[in-house]
């Protein structure tokens, strides 16, 4: 296999001698040319490991190695200017008082005037900027100066990109579209990326593989596929979105539920708490179904698909189905699963969670 080009192994960061831990042995590598996420909530230590990444702080403890040259480690800190590490930060940290070309040229030392502008031009171009050259920053829209800070990062060709929460100050539509863009332009390229964000549909969409962190630890890593359809513990099987939960009686490959007998992805036995996608459940005619009869609660209409509240046996379950299913609060239905239930880890503390829907994630 290839040398990674980002390997972090270990990793630990104190704010001091007897403060806790933000950071907590965590260990996780990129690969060349891979986009790479780290996920989870405000405050969970995901911006402090970029940090440490990028040497704006010093690790605690454990390794950081660019391809092969190690820039943290046990009596080594490599300082962030000679890492070969570019960075975008959430609030672009463009100069107002120079020109976008001066702002992308920036970081170009140790080359000639005509040399950094022809290289600022380039990039400009390739983040589709051509003709805004000679414009300051605040006559840019929100996405436009996205996408400077990014040229600038991209100008001295970086071994490795560090995007923190790039999207977080554009609305919804343009941050959808500036995301897509981001990411066909670093795949185009075949530049490796680390992004760090709490939006879930950003690191589901932008990532080739994720790490949901919590506490200042990794929870999982995998795909966004792996991650989200089968999630490890509770915490990522909440924070990937909703989710139903049932504690069941297992045994093997299957196991006894509220909502009936089902298949587990993966054997198990006794008493296990369960996580089942509201896609990954059908409503269906009672007369017509072996499913559990249940009675439709609530119902929201997304144009495209709709979600229903369904009560069983004193649990409601959330269920997804598309546009052409109809049915109103009150209906008696049947709910009937359609795909193995997920196993969590025994420390969700499966006996403290009741059945039924998940609250809604963070946004």
């Amino acid at each position: 296999m290839s040398t990674p080009i980002l390997s972090v192994q270990n990793l630990t960061k104190r704010f001091g001698p007897e403060a806790p831990p933000v950071v907590h042995e965590v260990s996780f590598e990129v690969e060349d040319g891979e986009i790479f996420s780290i996920l989870g909530p405000s405050g969970c230590g995901k911006t402090t490991t970029l940090r440490c990444v990028a040497g704006f702080e010093e690790a605690s403890a454990g390794t950081i190695a660019v391809r092969d040259q190690t820039l943290s480690g046990p009596g080594v800190h490599v300082s962030p200017d000679a890492r070969d590490v570019g960075i975008v930060f959430q609030n672009y940290a463009l100069f107002p008082h120079l020109t976008v070309r001066e702002n992308v040229a920036f970081g170009l030392d140790g080359a000639s005037e005509a040399a950094r502008s022809a290289r600022a031009q380039e990039v400009l171009e390739m983040v589709g900027l051509d003709g805004f050259e000679d414009r300051r920053p605040q006559h840019l829209s929100g996405g436009q100066q996205q996408r400077v800070a990014l040229a600038r990062t991209l100008a001295p060709e970086p071994d490795l990109i560090l995007l923190d929460e790039p999207f977080s100050n554009l609305d919804a539509l343009l941050r959808q579209e500036t995301r897509q863009e981001v990411r066909e332009l670093l795949k185009n390229k075949g530049m490796s990326a680390v992004f760090v964000t709490h939006n879930q549909e950003e690191a589901l969409s932008f990532a080739d593989r994720l790490a949901v962190m919590r506490g200042g630890q990794l929870d999982q890593i995998g795909t966004p596929e792996e991650v989200y359809y089968h999630p490890r513990t509770l915490f990522v099987a909440q924070f990937l979105g909703r989710t139903n939960l049932l504690l069941s009686q297992a045994a093997g490959t299957e196991a006894d539920t509220p909502l009936g007998r089902v298949g587990l992805n993966e054997a198990a036995e006794g008493t296990v708490l369960v996580s089942m996608r509201p896609e990954h459940l059908a409503l269906e005619a009672p007369e017509a179904s072996d499913g559990t009869v249940g009675t439709v609660v609530g119902r929201a209409f997304k144009g495209h698909d709709i979600t229903y509240r369904v009560c069983c046996g004193g649990s409601e379950y959330l269920v997804h189905t598309d546009n052409r299913r109809f049915y109103e609060p009150g209906d008696t239905v049947a709910v009937r699963p359609l795909e193995p239930a997920v196993v969590l880890e025994s420390r969700s503390t499966p006996a403290e969670v009741p059945s039924g829907a998940t609250p809604e994630p963070e946004p």
